[in-house]
């Protein structure tokens, strides 16, 4: 089992200046290597601390991949902080300065002196040209640890990773496995009535099952490893399988389908056309619903006549756009009290409900849409299943 740390360096993501996308790129990268990822962790520009950092996580994992500090600028401490790590002087490479130079004169410029300093690297390291940045990124071994530092510009960290550190992984820790992942989405059902449901499936060690809730969607995400793809798919399709056994109507979709598609989907199927009505909720149903690009949403508008009911207005609208039916939404905080009322118009009922809602009030939104998108789509599933 080979497994691994990522360690973000930079002040900037501290301070949450920047948002750390080359996490998520990296921790995709070494699942499909079959790499068991298990801590991520940000430091600031401080060459001790990353040292010790270095040295701790590379205590635990195989080996540690490193993101940012290789810059030119004296506050770009990564290079020392990976000599330091490993009790090693830096030392000068004439031939990184010239592949420096080389760039720098693509852009038309001489190179500065302080961009010297990405010339040196911790003695005995393995340099990895970037025909795609300034800064040369490398990899330090011990034993059989690894240390692997690469730039923190995304598109120079992605460039490296998939082309010069994902092939030397493969060779170095003879990587032979996979990881795939199945993610399946459901609604209306809360994480921890979920969790009683399918809690056993939560317990496998090979599939892995997990949760994530969303405002209202669950995700269920079933992880395998395998020697090959196949394998792994195989695996998945069987606890999938179970899955939509066990859950039905309750699962909407799956990877990256959208409860607003496939409440659409869902729609259309049954012959209605949409309208939508909505008022407090920064007109997300409207946008989310006209994103999927689905014939069957028509538009939409705002209650600006807050006296006025909700069933009748939305009626107004549905005739305005001349549809089957219609969706209508208007979220409310009063005190503590937040609430979502809801009219749904289908050519056989016009229906309301009201919820009320008990967590963070800028989550509210986001709920109230989900809760009247998967009213939606249950309500056309289930006239579909009464007429057959």
């Amino acid at each position: 089992m080979t497994t691994a740390e990522v360690i973000t360096i930079g002040t900037e993501l501290l301070l949450g200046e920047k948002v750390d996308t080359n996490t998520p790129f990296i921790a995709r990268a070494l699942r499909g290597l079959g790499v068991n990822l298990f801590r991520t962790q940000t430091i600031g520009d401080n060459a001790e601390r990353i040292a010790a950092l270095i040295r701790e996580a590379l205590g635990r994992a195989d080996f540690v991949i490193t993101t940012g500090g290789l810059g030119p600028t004296v506050d770009d401490p990564t290079r020392d902080a990976a000599a330091r790590a490993f009790g090693l002087f830096l030392e000068y490479r004439p031939e990184l300065w010239e592949q420096i130079k080389a760039r720098v004169a693509r852009y038309g410029r001489a190179p500065t002196e302080n961009q010297k300093r990405q010339a040196y690297l911790p003695q005995f390291a393995l340099p990895i040209e970037n025909p795609v940045g300034t800064a040369p990124a490398f990899i330090v071994e011990s034993g059989d640890k690894s240390l692997i530092c690469l730039p923190g510009v995304p598109r120079e960290m992605e460039f490296l990773l998939e082309n010069a550190v994902l092939p030397y992984l493969q060779k170095r820790y003879a990587l032979n496995e996979i990881i795939r992942v199945r993610t399946l989405h459901v609604s209306g059902v809360g994480e921890a009535a979920l969790d009683e449901r399918i809690g056993d499936l939560e317990s496998l060690a090979n599939p892995t099952v997990g949760l994530t809730a969303h405002s209202g969607i669950v995700s269920i995400r079933i992880a395998a490893k395998a020697a090959t793809s196949a394998e792994a798919d195989a695996m998945i399709a069987g606890i999938e399988s179970d899955l939509r056994a066990r859950l039905g109507m309750d699962l909407f979709g799956a990877d990256d389908d959208t409860l607003e598609s496939a409440a659409l989907h869902a729609a259309a199927g049954r012959g209605w056309t949409l309208a939508c009505l909505e008022a407090g909720t920064e007109d997300a149903l409207r946008t989310r619903l006209a994103r999927t690009a689905h014939p069957a949403f028509r538009g939409g508008s705002r209650l600006t006549v807050p006296a006025e009911p909700l069933a009748t207005a939305l009626e107004k609208v549905r005739q305005q756009f001349a549809t089957s039916a219609a969706l209508g939404i208007v979220c409310s905080i009063e005190g503590e009290a937040q609430k979502a009322e809801m009219v749904f118009i289908t050519p056989e009922s016009t229906e309301e409900r009201s919820l009320t809602y008990g967590g963070h009030p800028k989550n509210l939104e986001r709920w109230a849409v989900n809760m009247a998108l998967d009213w939606l789509r249950r309500a056309a599933l289930k006239e579909a299943q009464d007429d057959a």
